[in-house]
C-alpha cells in the first residue's frame, strides 16, 4: 500500500501452525473452519517449511495488505516462497545488508487506534449509523440492543477462523444485526492458508455481510486522496474474497441466500477532526483482480521443490535474539536460489525490494526502469542490449556492447534508434547563440 496502516494487530495470527492445546473453551460450541484452508500438498509438508524458516523460528503473520502485494505480483516467486514459509523478510533485508528505509510512525498508530476504538464504542452504534447513511439512507438504524457483537475469542488463528465462521453463521440464521469486531478469516495463498483480519464485518437482515475498513487518513470535503482510497479498496477485497466461500457455507447450513456486498464501509476521519465519516466503496474491479492473481500463483510446494538441497533462510540469531549469525554472502545465495520478479513498484510494499533492485541493477536488467520501460523494449532484456540496439548501421567502436539478434525491423530497435538520432540532433546544435550582428545605434 501507498500509506502504512496506523494500526496494530490485535492478535499474532501466523501461518502453518497448531496450538499446542486446541480444546474448545468450556460451553463453547465448536466448529471447523468453513471452508476448510487444506494442507500443504505432499510435495512439501510443514516440515519442510519449517527447515526453510530455520528450527525454532516463528512463522510471520501474512495481513491483507500483505496479500494485496503479493497479488498484484504474481510473477515473483521469491515473495510467494518467502510469504508462503513466513519468513520475516524485513530482518532477512537487514541481515542482507539491504533494510527497507521506511516504517510506520508510532504517533499514526496511537492515533489509529484510537479513532478505532471511537467508532466501535457503544457497541459500534455510530459504526452502524455510517453504514445505514452510506448504504441504506432514508432507514432507520437499528437500536444497540438490537445489533448481536459474538464473542470470537478462541484458541489460535485456526480456532478463532472456526468461531469467525460459527457467529457468521448463527447470526445470518437469526436474522438480525450483528457486529463482528476484527473477525479472522482464511484464504489460501498459493497452496498454503493464509490469516487474515478486518477491522469489522457487519451481518444484515437480509443475510447479506459487509466488509468494514476503518483507515486514519482524512476524508476532506468528502473525499480522501486517490492513491490512500485505491490501496484500502485492494486490501478490502481479500477480506471479500476470503468471506466468499463462508458465506457459501453458512447458506448451505442455513438454507438462506447469503451473499458478501461487493461494496465496503471505508470510515475515515472527517476533516482535520477525529470525528468519523463514511463513504461506500466499490471494490468489484479490485476483488476480480485479486482473485485472478492469487491463482496465477505458484504453488508453494513446487518452488520450494526446484531449491538446492539443503537451502534455509534461517538467519542463525544469536543467543540475545537479534543477531544474525549467518553470513551476508551464504543468505544472499540462498535468496538467489529464488527466481524474483523486481518493479519499482516493490519498493512501496515488500521488505525485501532494496536488496532485490540492487542485483537487478548489477545484472543491467530492464526491469529495473519499471514495467511500463519493460514492455515497451519488447525482447531486449539488459541495459547493453538496449544501448546496442540504439547504435544505427555502419561502424562501431571495440567498446560497443554485441548488437541483438533483433533486426532493425523490431519496432523497439527503430523507436531507440530514432531517439538516439534525434538525442545527438539535439547535441551537435550550439547551446549558446553566436553574437548578433551590430545594430544601429538609436537616433
Amino acid at each position: 500500500m501507498s500509506v502504512p496502516d496506523a494500526r496494530l494487530p490485535r492478535v499474532n495470527a501466523f501461518r502453518d501452525s497448531r496450538p499446542a492445546s486446541a480444546a474448545p473453551l468450556a460451553g463453547r460450541p465448536t466448529a471447523t473452519p468453513s471452508p476448510p484452508p487444506g494442507d500443504l500438498a505432499p510435495g512439501v509438508r510443514r516440515g519442510r517449511l519449517t527447515e526453510l524458516r530455520g528450527p525454532g523460528v516463528r512463522p510471520r503473520s501474512l495481513d491483507a495488505r500483505a496479500l494485496a502485494a503479493l497479488a498484484a505480483n504474481p510473477g515473483c516467486r521469491r515473495r510467494a516462497l518467502l510469504d508462503g514459509a513466513g519468513i520475516d523478510k524485513g530482518a532477512l533485508a537487514q541481515a542482507l545488508g539491504s533494510p527497507a528505509a521506511y516504517g510506520q510512525s508510532q504517533f499514526a498508530i496511537v492515533r489509529g487506534n484510537a479513532f478505532e476504538s471511537r467508532v466501535k464504542a457503544d457497541g459500534g452504534t455510530e459504526l452502524l449509523r455510517l453504514l445505514h447513511e452510506r448504504l441504506a439512507p432514508g432507514t432507520p438504524p437499528p437500536a444497540p440492543e438490537e445489533v448481536a457483537t459474538p464473542d470470537l475469542s478462541a484458541a489460535g488463528p485456526e480456532g478463532r477462523a472456526a468461531r469467525t465462521a460459527l457467529a457468521l453463521r448463527e447470526a445470518t440464521a437469526a436474522g438480525g444485526w450483528a457486529l463482528l469486531d476484527h473477525p479472522m478469516l482464511v484464504v489460501e495463498v498459493a497452496g498454503s492458508p493464509a490469516y487474515v483480519e478486518p477491522d469489522a464485518v457487519v451481518v444484515h437482515p437480509d443475510g447479506s455481510w459487509t466488509v468494514v475498513e476503518i483507515k486514519s487518513f482524512p476524508m476532506i470535503d468528502g473525499s480522501a486522496d486517490a492513491a490512500k482510497v485505491g490501496a484500502a479498496a485492494r486490501q478490502a477485497a481479500v477480506y471479500v474474497l476470503a468471506l466468499e466461500p463462508v458465506a457459501g457455507h453458512a447458506g448451505a447450513h442455513t438454507g438462506r441466500p447469503v451473499r458478501v456486498r461487493d461494496r465496503v464501509l471505508l470510515v475515515c476521519p472527517k476533516d482535520f477532526s477525529n470525528l468519523p465519516t463514511a463513504a461506500a466503496v466499490d471494490v468489484r474491479k479490485q476483488l476480480a483482480t485479486t482473485r485472478r492473481q492469487l491463482a496465477r500463483l505458484t504453488r508453494v510446494e513446487e518452488i520450494a521443490a526446484a531449491l538446492p538441497d539443503g537451502t534455509t533462510f534461517d538467519l542463525r540469531l544469536a543467543d540475545d535474539g537479534k543477531t544474525p549469525t549467518r553470513r551476508p554472502e551464504e543468505l544472499a545465495e540462498a535468496v538467489e536460489a529464488v527466481d524474483a520478479a523486481y518493479a519499482p513498484e516493490c519498493l512501496a510494499a515488500c521488505e525485501l525490494a532494496f536488496h532485490c533492485r540492487k542485483r537487478s541493477r548489477e545484472d543491467g536488467a530492464v526491469e529495473a526502469l519499471g514495467r511500463g520501460v519493460r514492455g515497451e523494449l519488447g525482447g531486449l532484456h539488459t541495459i547493453e542490449e538496449v544501448l546496442a540496439a540504439a547504435v544505427p548501421d555502419g561502424p562501431e567502436s571495440p567498446e560497443a556492447p554485441e548488437a541483438p539478434d533483433d533486426g532493425p525491423d523490431d519496432p523497439a530497435v527503430v523507436a531507440l534508434r530514432r531517439a538516439a538520432a534525434l538525442r545527438a540532433e539535439a547535441l551537435a546544435r550550439p547551446t549558446v547563440p553566436g553574437p548578433r550582428a551590430e545594430e544601429p545605434g538609436c537616433r
